[in-house]
């Protein structure tokens, strides 16, 4: 079935509040990028670390750099998984949970 224009209000209502932020990505990318906690901020742990193991040989510097342009891309996906969840619990007839 379905879900409703409320149901759906409060899924993207709850994707807002609750999901990543494009500036708070970017902000921790500044100032903490070289230990890649824009990429934990967003759900990436394997490829943070792989990351950081990565500066040893100069790749990371530029996969850092990469970063600023993939960092919207990361916030978008992180963003479209937590909306796919939230729509698959409502259709399963389960009440979200706010956190």
């Amino acid at each position: 079935m379905p879900l409703n224009t409320s149901e759906l209000t409060l899924i993207e209502q709850r994707v807002t509040n609750d999901g990543p932020s494009t500036p708070v990505a970017y902000l921790l990318w500044f100032f903490l990028g070289l230990l890649s906690a824009h990429r934990f901020y967003l759900g990436r742990p394997a490829s943070a670390i792989l990351q950081i193991l990565s500066y040893f040989v100069l790749i990371g510097f530029f996969w850092l750099l990469l970063d600023l342009l993939l960092i919207p891309d990361m916030v978008r996906q992180k963003r479209d998984v937590m909306r796919q969840r939230l729509t698959t619990e409502m259709e399963g007839g389960q009440q979200l949970a706010f956190a």
